[in-house]
């Protein structure tokens, strides 16, 4: 390819992971409004998610302009894949934050969250899964990416402690039952924030060996799942 699709490259690069860091940065906000009777801060993560619809937009025309210019193969071709994939996962996040925010605004819900030990656990896991998953995805660290998928399953089981828990007091505290159900899904939006890191993590072990692993086990890979960045994708 050319240097002038390379440097093309790098700035498409620069401008996902800009949105990367914008996207955490939102997340960070979401869960100090969830703690916080914020609604100023609430209201700022509602609002920051129109810039990243359209860096979203942004970002997936210019992967297809890319595409449709130099048809691009190999590690290239899995870049421009990756980016788009990351760039859709991105933008989920960046929704499940405003939902996030959205039941913040309920201030009533600050206080169950607050005695929440299974919610304020599930919050800093999720942010550092998050932030590793981006860190993965800056490094092109299939390695990395690993370490993030194995911990989907903790946050899964911080979610299901949450629900049994907002089920048993469902009975117990009927005049807060709105604000337990905010915390619901609360709960249910970080674990979906964690379930689109993973698929980060997935996409970089993708685009740094060619392979493609979701629906499959961690302790199922082998050792040839994880090959040099610069080696060609298996042909079909």
């Amino acid at each position: 390819m050319t240097a002038h699709f390379v440097n093309l490259l790098d700035e498409l690069r620069r401008r996902s992971l800009r949105m990367a860091s914008q996207v955490e940065d939102i997340v960070q906000e979401a869960c100090e409004a969830v703690f916080t009777s914020d609604a100023s801060l609430a209201a700022r993560v509602v609002s920051r998610d129109s810039d990243v619809d359209s860096a979203e937009v942004d970002v997936e025309t210019e992967v297809i302009r890319l595409m449709a210019l130099y048809q691009p193969v190999g590690i290239d071709l899995r870049l421009l894949c990756t980016v788009l994939k990351v760039n859709n996962d991105l933008e989920r996040i960046s929704d499940c934050a405003v939902n996030m925010a959205e039941r913040a605004r309920h201030l009533e819900v600050q206080p169950v969250a607050n005695q929440s030990s299974d919610l304020k656990q599930m919050v800093p896991t999720v942010r550092r899964v998050l932030r590793n998953a981006i860190k993965a995805y800056t490094d092109e660290d299939p390695e990395s990416a690993k370490i993030v998928i194995s911990n989907d399953e903790a946050i899964d089981a911080l979610y299901g402690q949450i629900v049994k828990s907002v089920v048993a007091n469902a009975s117990r505290s009927p005049e807060i039952m709105a604000a337990h159900l905010d915390l619901l899904s609360i709960a249910k939006n970080l674990e979906r924030i964690a379930d689109h890191a993973t698929n980060i993590a997935e996409d970089v072990i993708f685009l740094s060996t060619g392979q493609i692993i979701r629906h499959r086990a961690a302790d199922a890979w082998t050792d040839s799942d994880i090959l040099d960045r610069h080696e060609p994708a298996p042909q079909s």
